[in-house]
């Protein structure tokens, strides 16, 4: 029986691209993985959304799935970007064959909104590869909704499921619905925007992405430690570089330029089609990035 995720904030990895053919920047990646170690992050997400793995040929993400089972010892989820079937469970072995026992869950998006399809979908990739199940529900990215209701009914007909990742709007209302109903711990996502209502709606943590994980990491252990107003003590200094990152279209390009500022990324490329940051908006991430605690670190040029 596979285990389910423990609490906490598993980073979701971004890929760090050097030069004009956007390579893949195997020492950038390897500076923040461990940053996030270093940090006390849970876990780690690689090949998610923000790791771009949809626009990674099949060797790139060979490549990031070793340089980050290399670098650290956390244990990791690995994301597949398809929908149907078939794909998923070629991402799922390379995935496997890549991370063997050091995979924690293999990430796969609902893929339909009819509950009966997305378990038959979950089940058939786990029976072809062996990988527990972490289960994305994501609508703008994957363009799929299903209802709260029908997501638990799917969940619950997966006994492979190690956790569940909540990214549809309006989401502390999904996640107290669904930890009402589910035994698998559910994590919202979507940058930290709603972590501490997550949290108060009884989140596991957050499996997301933001340039300063400390903000999570800090958010997340105040309310295990001391409830909601030392979580939300404890967020407020994070809250306006939340919100500058999650805007719509750039906010990989915002975060990964952010990244790179802290000293952690070469360059803050990112692959096209996803838009770069606006020249405009590039004071306004120094001030933020001047006023979140600890952002800039040692060494950051």
């Amino acid at each position: 029986m596979s285990h389910h995720l423990a609490p906490g904030v598993w980073g979701v990895v971004a890929t760090p691209f050097v030069g004009s053919a956007h390579t893949v920047d195997e020492t950038g990646l390897t500076r923040l993985v461990r940053h996030y170690e270093a940090i006390g992050a849970t876990g780690l997400t690689v090949l998610g959304v923000f790791g771009e793995a949809s626009r990674l040929s099949a060797g790139e993400r060979r490549t990031v799935l070793e340089v980050v089972a290399e670098s650290v010892g956390l244990p990791l989820v690995a994301g597949a970007t398809a929908l149907a079937t078939a794909p998923v469970i070629e991402e799922a072995r390379l995935v496997t064959e890549t991370l063997g026992d050091r995979l924690a869950g293999l990430m796969v998006q609902v893929n339909s909104p009819d509950p009966i399809t997305v378990a038959g979908h979950l089940n058939a990739v786990h029976e072809a590869t062996g990988a527990p199940v972490v289960v994305q529900d994501y609508p703008a990215t994957s363009g799929v909704t299903i209802r709260t209701a029908d997501l638990a009914e799917a969940v619950k007909a997966v006994p492979s499921a190690v956790a569940l990742k909540a990214e549809a709007p309006p989401t502390p209302s999904a996640v107290a619905a669904l930890t009402a109903e589910l035994d698998v711990p559910v994590f919202g996502g979507l940058g930290g925007l709603g972590l501490l209502d997550e949290l108060a709606c009884g989140a596991a943590g957050a499996m997301t992405g933001f340039s300063c994980p400390e903000g999570l990491i800090a958010c997340t252990r105040a309310w295990h430690e001391g409830g909601y107003t030392a979580a939300r003590e404890a967020y407020l200094p994070y809250l306006p570089l939340v919100n500058f990152e999650a805007q719509a279209g750039i906010g990989l390009a915002v975060r990964k330029e952010a990244i790179r500022r802290r000293g952690l990324f070469l360059e803050a490329g990112v692959r096209p089609p996803s838009r770069t940051l606006p020249e405009q908006l590039v004071p306004q991430l120094a001030r933020h990035l001047s006023a979140t605690p600890g952002a800039i670190l040692a060494g950051a040029r």
